[in-house]
Parts: C-alpha cells; structure tokens; sequence
C-alpha cells in the first residue's frame, strides 16, 4: 500500500529524478571526453569523433592521394566520417539508453 492514499510519494519522485538528471549529465561528459574511430578505404582515411559525434581527428594515407581523382579521397572522407559516427551513435545508445529508459518509468514523468 502507498501512503498517502495511493499518492506517489512526491520527494521521492523528485529525487530520483535529479539523481537521473545527475546521471545523464555525467554520463553526457562521459560521451563527450571518450573519442571513437572509424574508417575507409581499408584503413587509408580514419576519422575520429568524441562520443557526441564531434570530428576531433582526420588521418588520411598519402596512398589514398591522387589529385586526378579528388572525388574518391572526398567519398573516402565521408565514408569514414559516417563510420565513426555511427561508433559514436552505438555509444551513446550504450551509456545514455539505460538512463533514458530509466526516466520513462518513472510516474508523474511525462516521458
């Protein structure tokens, strides 16, 4: 039985709430300071991104260099840009899922 009449308890509420407010923001630095890579062309370019998909980092092999042909280096390019931030993406469903699916349970919580 829930005292109160059936009430949820409102402190309780409220302090789960700002401990999963807590727990996202930190889990948010988390993601923000953790770099994920991705890559093309069998390793000629690799991107690299923080957790919240931010570009930090862009290496590309003087193989994959050829200025007759620009066009390939610029798909390589994106190509490892998407792959690293799809990393980024599987990581933030890692550490930011469980906190989502956290909220959306609790009552009161229009989530």
């Amino acid at each position: 039985m829930i005292p109160g009449g059936g009430q949820p308890n409102m402190q309780e509420i409220l302090q789960q709430a700002q401990k999963m407010q807590q727990d996202l923001a930190a889990a948010q630095e988390e993601l923000a300071a953790t770099e994920v890579d991705g890559q093309s062309g069998g390793g000629l370019v690799k991107a690299t991104v923080n957790g919240s998909g931010e570009l930090r980092g862009l290496v590309i092999d003087p193989k994959a260099v050829d200025p007759e042909d620009t066009e390939t280096l610029a798909d390589l390019v994106l190509a490892a840009v998407q792959a690293a931030n799809e990393n980024a993406q599987q990581l933030q469903q890692e550490k930011l899922g469980p906190l989502a699916q956290g909220l959306g349970g609790m009552p009161g919580l229009p989530f």
